[in-house]
């Protein structure tokens, strides 16, 4: 292809709205461009590589023995409404009507439809087990969408569901797309981890999410480089040094005066008391249940483990928690924002587990301007259970082995759920069993977000002066850079080095615009195509082209009838090696 007759059209500038480098460098060279928030166009160089990402991951989701289908973008509300997600899913669901008033959506996700058309067909256990996958427009409705690709409303997404016949094999169903989304992040040159995540809104028993780890990463992800375990900051767990409690290292409890100390910042002053040895209690709603959350004070609170631990061991009903207001503060505690402790409280309280390991701490006292000192649990007051409730940080301890856990930013660029019988028990999805008796379908599903893993890739692969494109998904794999367009010289070994590569299979971009040096190099760098080639006046009349990684600083000077077989040999080499 020849840049002087592409639509290539790049900015000096950054986008006015742009947040990070790869919603920068992907407008300024001409990859995408905005149509509204959150809605954007791919031009020919922002495409090919979108349709190299689908390549990769549809020979994957084949190897892994999944079947392409294509289902339909627009949703009737019947079938969320059978799985119950219409009111469920949120504001995100972008809910219309057609002309004769019918209720209809724009896909988010394709579960219900999934689930509709194999209820139809799958009638025995010997049909199983079924894997079906598509890659299509999704459309969420983001209440801000921003960093470019990266939080869009409309998106490429590949989403496969898995269908078995009891849930062992839905277990190995899951496996089996685990190990072809390795794949697919090692294909693509990531360096990223698979982390354990809550399901969210699509629901089921477990998933992981896949995260390229990037500085710009909307999400934290915890992990431990002793044991390898990875959690997103929802579902990190965290390990506890052991501690003994001697009951004769104990003090007696007593009351001081606090006035207006309501943090644990104030209180660490005032008392001349570190943090960790403050314990403070966040008074919690959990549907209309008020309970109380013990965290030592230099931790913070973690609401999905509060949620779980609530519902699995106290038997709650949690659909929605919150902290309380100050006014119910006031009536559970006796006493204002700032003071509540768990001495004397009439409600379930829970701790975190760092809270077990403590003694002689500092509790608020349930009344204005008063904290306890030395305060013990068990003699002092009880505590129904506890648990891990926490966020992890940077340097706990692992609760696998007991390593330094780390903390890392990341992009979520996949996510794979075993769903269960979540939506073929409410959708009536139904196979025989070996005794023909009717058993609920065991699902997966599994999402990859293709043009996300493009704001990725540009995240983990750039410089100051622009785009490094791994050689898997890039545009091209070869930039002709010609210095002098009105040489014949020049030109003529241009053409030819041109035609031998492209018959060679290799995809090559000749630069043959009018413009100057600076102009051509510039717009090289920023592009990111992987291997240039550059040809000028004074190198073809010495026989020599220059030869440039765009991941190198190296220079190279290589004979003019040896840059065809030199290239070709280098980029198959680094296509061998996933580079």
């Amino acid at each position: 292809m020849r840049l002087s007759s592409m639509f290539v059209p790049t900015r000096k500038e950054d986008p006015a709205d742009a947040e990070v480098v790869s919603h920068k460098l992907l407008v300024r060279g001409g990859y995408i461009r905005m149509l509204a928030r959150g809605i954007y166009s791919f031009l020919p160089l922002g495409w090919k590589s979108v349709r190299k990402i689908e390549a990769v991951v549809r020979e994957e989701m084949n190897r892994a023995g999944a079947q392409e289908v294509h289902l339909p973008a627009v949703q009737p509300a019947t079938l969320w409404k059978e799985s119950g997600r219409w009111t469920e899913y949120g504001p995100e669901l972008l809910r219309f009507e057609d002309r004769k008033g019918a209720d209809f959506c724009l896909g988010p996700t394709h579960e219900e439809v999934i689930t509709d058309i194999v209820r139809g067909e799958i009638r025995s256990y010997k049909q199983l087990p079924m894997n079906l996958y598509q890659i299509q427009t999704k459309f969420r409705d983001e209440i801000r969408p921003r960093f470019g690709l990266m939080r869009g409303r409309e998106f490429v997404m590949k989403d496969a569901y898995s269908f078995d016949a009891g849930l062992e094999a839905a277990e190995e169903s899951y496996q089996k797309m685990y190990d072809a989304y390795d794949r697919i992040c090692d294909r693509l040159g990531f360096e990223y981890r698979a982390v354990e995540a809550d399901t969210g809104a699509i629901g089921g028993s477990q998933s992981h999410e896949f995260q390229v780890l990037a500085d710009t990463g909307e999400d934290e992800i915890v992990s431990c480089p002793e044991c390898g375990y990875a959690a997103n900051m929802e579902k990190a767990k965290v390990g506890v040094e052991p501690s003994e409690r001697p009951d004769e290292d104990r003090e007696q409890l007593s009351t001081v005066q606090t006035p207006q100390v309501r943090t644990v910042d104030e209180l660490s002053d005032f008392l001349d008391r570190r943090a960790d040895e403050i314990v403070k209690t966040l008074i919690y709603r959990a549907d209309e249940t008020m309970v109380a959350v013990l965290l030592r004070g230099d931790h913070d609170a973690n609401e999905l483990k509060i949620a779980t631990v609530l519902r699995d061991e106290l038997g709650l009903e949690v659909g929605s928690l919150e902290l309380a207001t100050d006014s119910e503060i006031e009536e559970v505690t006796g006493a204002p924002v700032g003071f509540a402790g768990p001495v004397g409280l009439d409600i379930a309280i829970v701790g975190d587990a760092a809270v077990e390991a403590m003694s002689n701490f500092v509790v608020g006292a349930n009344e204005a301007d008063a904290h306890h000192v030395d305060v013990n649990y068990g003699r002092d007051f009880d505590v129904t259970v506890f648990a891990d409730l926490r966020e992890a940080r940077a340097g706990d301890p692992c609760a696998v082995c007991g390593g330094t856990l780390e903390i890392h930013r990341g992009i979520e660029v996949g996510h794979v759920f075993l769903l269960g019988d979540k939506y073929s028990k409410s959708m009536e999805a139904n196979y025989l069993d070996t005794n023909g008796k009717a058993q609920p379908l065991q699902m997966g599903c599994y999402g990859i977000g293709i043009t996300r893993i493009i704001a990725a890739v540009v995240e983990q692969n750039h410089d100051e002066d622009g785009m490094i494109w791994p050689l898997p998904i890039a545009p091209y794999q070869v930039l002709l850079t010609v210095l002098h367009i009105d040489d014949e010289e020049v030109m003529g070994a241009a053409e030819s080095i041109y035609e031998q590569l492209t018959e060679a299979g290799t995809e090559v971009l000749i630069d043959d615009r009018d413009v100057g040096f600076g102009s051509k190099f510039k717009d090289a760098d920023l592009l990111g195509i992987p291997l240039r080639i550059t040809l000028g006046r004074r190198g073809v009349q010495n026989g020599e082209v220059e030869m440039k990684w765009r991941d190198s600083d190296e220079q190279l000077e290589v004979p003019l009838d040896e840059i065809v077989d030199r290239s070709t040999a280098e980029i198959a080499e680094r296509l061998e090696g996933g580079s």
